[in-house]
């Protein structure tokens, strides 16, 4: 049997993960070294490689010394937290990467207390210690903070040291700078010190599905991990699914039909996989993440997967506005649930509920962002939907309502702080802690209910000119806080179908900022604009100008219109109220409200006083 190894690599976003998986691939010779392959190999995804951040845990398979490692790359972002858990289940080790500058943020706290909870062993890497402002013994000292405060037993107390950089391949055992011919062999030489997996070829088959994949031509493929016994390509086994009211363990007989393990970034194809290693399979049609691959003859289920509860929650709707089926192929509302019902079947932390009106369901997840993602992702396959404002998800506890609380870190150059607290008394926001980071630059770490800190990023950015950067995660729950401010301008509403004129919006854009341009569509209750104040405002943007026979100087001045504010999918959620709905097409993004007619708004209003 070969020996191997099954390590995460978990950090908080921005830390170097995925760097990291890139230097081991070169450093094993999984990639040769005049092969040309792009930075961040692993995040493979458009939207992975556009925002620079990983969005889906995924695996890479190396060999050093003999021994076989497979290494799982995992996100970084608090919204994504659903696929670390489930990596850390088909792991026996881990790989905690933290910037020898910033030092642990909320993600590295939130990762390593899963790890601890799963009783992982861990690796320390001290990554980018070449930065100017490396500060590795105060980074360690914190790091051995954190794993005071959340070991469960004195066991988890003990780690190894790495400092390294990632991006050019170097490290070295303890704390220092890597000399300039160093390579990655102390790190590696450390992950080989991590356990093995505690398996039994001889055993009872078991085995967990933690992901899902598709392929044109296999169907649906499950990836997991053998606990026990070994898994043959051909054999017939017992699929365990989730339990039912009527039936406690529903069991599937399936053969399977292609078998794979992973091999560099690829997979190949092989007879069988023995228990410790992962696999990836076909000819299961019907499996779920969670299901456990069993004997037939002796079923044997494995405890079932399972993760944090969402936080926020949105609805999604069918495209009802006056320019529906222009743009996009799919737009029933049979597409629209057939699509996400397809995605809980791999994305185990997101939640579908139902509402009053059948063309409406709610979805609830960890965060805005991976909502956004999932919005962004059905746009590029074709799907027009209508999506509301996220709101967050409470709990009775006690009797009392409780909503969730996050905890989060700004980075912003020093003469910003005040505008973080700022931005955040409102919100209900708590500062915790104010301490120097980089030259110039401060790190104010605060608390505050989730449902203040919607918009909040986007906001403290257009305020730091960009400077800023903003980190948050889920901190447990708090009683609720009662109302919550939003927006100071109200909005500016289209009262006719037709195409916006210049002529119109000159007049319209002393009145507050346009999110239109001339000779965009607009329809009856989308909105097109932000007043300058509070009051909503019904407005003509399709006038001409009227033609006359007088010709002045300065009747005829040429227009000079001020660049619209363009809304991404983000900016667009966080600024709606709760009677706005964002229009997300293949090729546009509009604003409008969930009524579209004034009187059918001035009805609605007189029922709600």
């Amino acid at each position: 049997m070969t020996p191997r190894r099954n390590i995460a690599l978990v950090a908080h976003v921005d830390h170097g993960k995925t760097t990291l998986v890139d230097a081991l691939l070169r450093a094993t010779g999984t990639f040769a070294a005049h092969q040309a392959v792009v930075d961040r190999v692993m995040d493979s995804d458009d939207q992975e490689r556009e925002r620079g951040i990983t969005i889906l845990a995924k695996a890479a398979h190396v060999t050093y010394k003999g021994v076989s490692i497979n290494l799982v790359d995992t996100p970084g972002h608090a919204d994504f937290g659903g696929e670390v858990e489930r990596a850390l289940h088909i792991v026996d080790g881990i790989v905690l990467l933290v910037d020898a500058a910033e030092g642990p943020l909320p993600q590295t706290r939130y990762v390593l207390s899963k790890a601890m909870e799963a009783n992982l062993p861990a690796v320390v890497v001290l990554n980018k210690v070449d930065r100017q402002d490396a500060r590795a013994e105060e980074v360690l000292e914190e790091v051995e903070q954190l794993f005071l405060d959340l070991a469960k037993h004195d066991d988890q107390l003990g780690f190894q040291v790495i400092s390294a950089v990632a991006r050019e391949g170097r490290s070295m055992v303890g704390v220092g700078m890597p000399a300039p011919d160093a390579n990655l062999d102390p790190l590696l030489d450390c992950m080989l010190n991590l356990p093995e997996p505690k398996s039994d070829p001889s055993g009872i088959l078991q085995a967990m599905v933690t992901n899902l994949d598709a392929s044109e031509y296999l169907g649906r493929l499950a990836i997991g991990r053998v606990s026990s016994g070994v898994l043959r390509k051909g054999d017939t086994i017992a699929v365990c699914q989730r339990p039912t009211e009527t039936n406690p363990m529903p069991i599937l007989r399936r053969r399977i039909s292609q078998l794979y393990a992973f091999e560099g970034i690829g997979r190949r194809e092989v007879d069988e996989i023995e228990a410790g290693d992962l696999f990836v399979l076909a000819g299961i049609p019907e499996v779920e993440v969670g299901d456990s691959l069993t004997s037939v003859d002796q079923p044997m289920p494995l405890p079932r997967l399972t993760v944090d509860e969402p936080v926020i929650r949105m609805s999604f709707g069918v495209n009802t506005s006056p320019l529906a089926g222009r743009e996009g192929k799919f737009l029933t509302s049979r597409h629209l649930r057939d699509r996400l019902e397809r995605e809980i079947l791999g994305n185990v932390s997101i939640r579908l509920g139902e509402t009053s009106s059948p063309d409406v369901i709610e979805v609830a997840g960890r965060g805005e962002l991976q909502l956004a993602v999932l919005i962004e992702n059905m746009r590029r396959e074709g799907y027009e939907l209508q999506v509301s404002r996220p709101e967050v998800v409470t709990r009775e506890i006690e009797g009392k309502r409780h909503e969730p609380v996050e905890e989060g870190t700004c980075d912003v150059p020093d003469e910003y702080v005040g505008t973080v607290t700022q931005e955040l008394a409102p919100r209900k926001g708590r500062i915790t802690d104010i301490r120097p980071g980089d030259v110039g630059r401060t790190l104010v770490s605060f608390e505050a209910p989730a449902r203040g800190l919607i918009g909040f990023r986007s906001e403290l950015i257009t305020q730091t000119r960009g400077t800023a950067l903003v980190h948050m995660n889920h901190a447990g729950w708090m009683p609720w806080v009662g109302e919550l401010p939003h927006r100071l301008g109200g909005a500016m509403i289209g009262d006719r179908m037709g195409k916006a004129t210049a002529y119109a919006l000159d007049n319209l854009q002393l009145r507050g900022t346009l999110f239109v341009s001339p000779g965009d569509e607009i329809y009856e209750g989308m909105v097109v604009g932000e007043n300058s104040r509070s009051d909503e405002m019904v407005v003509n943007a399709v006038r001409e100008k009227e033609k006359t026979n007088i010709r002045t100087h300065s009747h005829d001045d040429g227009v000079k219109l001020a660049a619209p504010v363009v809304h991404s999918l983000e900016t667009a959620i966080e600024w709606i109220a709760d009677d706005e709905l964002v229009e997300v097409t293949p090729a546009s993004i509009r604003i409008r409200k969930r009524l579209l007619g004034l009187e059918d708004r001035r009805r609605a209003f007189k029922r709600s006083q």
